[in-house]
């Protein structure tokens, strides 16, 4: 089978129940605890373009370092917003489940069914 990993946060609800909907189904992912270990930036411009959208489409817009960081700005560019992403990780959305050269953000949970056989 390809490889799975599995960014994610273990104190989102979202994210613990996207993982207990894969291992409930036998697949034990790689977990990547990304606010621990975050992504290089080649990895997260990887990651954006597995999951088909644009840095913006992946900020978390509620937290703190959104509004602290105004990047709310539509002028900012794409590698602006991967930089507060790389110095903040807590603004990545997640879980985030990748299979192959495909991603899947899981929200909700069930979304990460999609990429499995």
């Amino acid at each position: 089978m390809t490889e799975l990993t599995f960014y994610h946060n273990p104190r989102c609800s979202k994210s613990r129940n996207a993982l207990q909907l894969l291992e409930a189904r036998g697949v034990h992912p790689d977990v990547v605890l990304y606010l621990d270990t975050p992504p290089t930036a080649s990895e997260l411009s990887a990651l954006l373009v597995k999951l088909g959208i644009s840095a913006r489409q992946l900020l978390r817009t509620g937290e703190e370092a959104y509004k602290n960081l105004q990047l709310a700005d539509a002028g900012l560019s794409e590698q602006t917003l991967i930089e507060a992403m790389l110095s903040h990780p807590k603004l990545i959305e997640r879980p985030i489940l990748v299979v192959g050269d495909r991603a899947v953000i899981g929200r909700p949970p069930e979304k990460v069914l999609e990429l499995l056989p």
